[in-house]
């Protein structure tokens, strides 16, 4: 077999990549909360509109 990986730069890996917001947001702890934040506002916001 013939070394032809000396003098090439390494393809980087996926893992060595950096991740973006989508990655972040794709994370079910992250959404949990969102969700949660999110309907704590949409209530407060209904009682506000319509109960007062």
């Amino acid at each position: 077999m013939l070394d032809t990986s000396a003098g090439q730069t390494p393809v980087p890996t996926p893992a060595d990549e950096p991740r973006g917001c989508l990655f972040a947001l794709s994370q079910p702890p992250l959404m949990i909360f969102l969700a949660v934040i999110g309907c704590l506002l949409l209530m407060a916001a209904v009682h506000d509109l319509l109960l007062l």
